[in-house]
């Protein structure tokens, strides 16, 4: 706390008289209005201070001095300035508030309505606390913005804070390099994140899953089986085949394979769908050739059918990033609050203004700003990504989610802002008392 007037007065006696400490220090005093006092001081110390402008002087005794044992420092006497003058006696601090709600001003200590202004209900009986440890009467001035600055001049809370009609702003506001330079931020009492959540699309929605069965090695060397199998059944049955017009040259059995490469590629085409022939190779080489053949397929084909079926229950994992959300098919949406508006709108790094410029705002179509309420729908049916302040928001998934549906939702931080923190005015007397409070 800054005190206006600050007196300290040292007197060194050697070889003095009792009657010399005794003698009254008459202190000639101006203040700053030219106003004079004059002020008595028998051999004690004191500290004289103000606690705002318009009220009383207050006077703190330090202690007493005497020619037999010095200074002698007030028991009570506390070192540090904050703590012993943390009694405002009653003095009024006016507090700012942001409520973008006009009907939450009657809501604020009841928890009806909590999704709406809920960093200034939440702090409300916070800040409510500090000023009863510190004996002052309270003041609440309300605004619908924290204060964004315009054509040079700041508006809503810091406005206030900078012009000095408030002493603290008992809404916690953004930490940014502009409102650095006007206020003062003391401490973070609600820490909050906003972000984009979305429920994981399916997989099938963002790649091939009948390609994806099986990686790309394995499928190369499922290719290369088959191949090396087509090979050694053409030559059987050019074997086969020669063999029997040799025994038999009269008639050829129309159920033996023939060797042509139709024939061949139809057999394990077949095979491979699960599908028989009624073809077939009748010596013992062959058959084993085929035994081969078909054992093989039937397992690739049972871990392809059994990856298909797993792939179809599991949710993609691809977007991992803004740039990923950004060239993925999934519709956006954002809370309609007062700083989701003005941040995304300013934004300048590339990704994030290619989101706000084609995603939330696109040219010749509407807005995406919107309700928490209907955005949380529209995130339940899939597809979509809603940006929300993540303590409020989740309040509502467990309002409209089941439970197996809460599992693959998918948080990606878009702002580029810290946790919100109070605020103060620039070099005001109460910076310490609010700190320790």
């Amino acid at each position: 706390m800054r005190g206006y007037l600050l007196i300290v007065v040292f007197i060194i006696a050697k070889k003095c008289s009792a009657e010399h400490l005794n003698t009254d220090l008459i202190l000639d005093l101006r203040n700053e209005f030219g106003k004079r006092y004059s002020l008595v001081f028998m051999d004690c110390y004191k500290e004289v201070y103000k606690i705002s402008k318009a009220s009383n002087w207050k006077v703190e005794r330090f202690g007493d001095w005497s020619a037999n044992f010095g200074l002698k420092k007030n028991k009570e006497w506390e070192d540090v300035t904050s703590l012993r003058r943390k009694n405002l006696g009653l003095n009024t601090i006016n507090m700012c508030f942001v409520l973008t709600d006009n009907d939450s001003v009657h809501h604020l200590t009841d928890g009806e309505n909590d999704h709406i202004d809920t960093i200034t209900k939440v702090n409300f009986p916070t800040m409510n606390h500090l000023l009863d440890y510190l004996n002052a009467s309270k003041n609440y001035i309300f605004t619908d913005t924290w204060g964004y600055k315009n054509n040079n001049s700041w508006n809503g809370m810091t406005g206030y804070l900078v012009r000095g009609e408030v002493d603290i702003g008992g809404s916690p506001m953004f930490f940014t390099s502009q409102r650095m330079s006007v206020v003062e931020y003391i401490s973070s009492p609600t820490p909050t994140r906003s972000m984009f959540v979305f429920r994981q699309p399916k997989l099938s929605y963002e790649n091939n899953l009948f390609l994806l069965s099986f990686h790309k090695y394995l499928w190369y060397g499922s290719v290369s089986l088959l191949a090396i199998l087509f090979i050694a059944l053409f030559f059987i049955t050019f074997w086969e085949w020669k063999k029997i017009r040799l025994e038999n040259s009269m008639s050829v059995d129309s159920t033996v394979l023939r060797p042509n490469v139709s024939d061949i590629a139809i057999l394990i085409f077949a095979a491979t769908c699960q599908q028989g022939s009624h073809t077939e190779l009748k010596g013992s080489l062959g058959r084993i050739v085929l035994l081969l053949l078909f054992i093989s397929l039937t397992f690739l084909y049972t871990s392809y059918s059994a990856n298909i079926v797993a792939l179809l229950q599991s949710s993609s994992s691809q977007i991992r990033s803004l740039d990923d959300l950004l060239h993925s098919r999934l519709s956006f949406g954002v809370h309609d609050t007062v700083f989701n508006r003005y941040y995304f709108s300013i934004e300048t790094e590339p990704i994030r203004k290619a989101i706000y410029e084609t995603k939330i705002t696109p040219s010749g179509g509407k807005t995406r700003f919107m309700t928490m309420d209907e955005g949380i729908k529209k995130m339940q049916m899939g597809l979509f990504a809603f940006h929300m302040e993540t303590g409020v928001g989740y309040k509502f998934v467990s309002k409209y989610f089941q439970e197996g549906e809460k599992c693959g939702l998918k948080e990606i931080q878009y702002l580029q802002v810290i946790d919100p923190w109070l605020a103060v005015q620039k070099d005001t007397p109460y910076m310490e008392l609010f700190k320790i409070g």
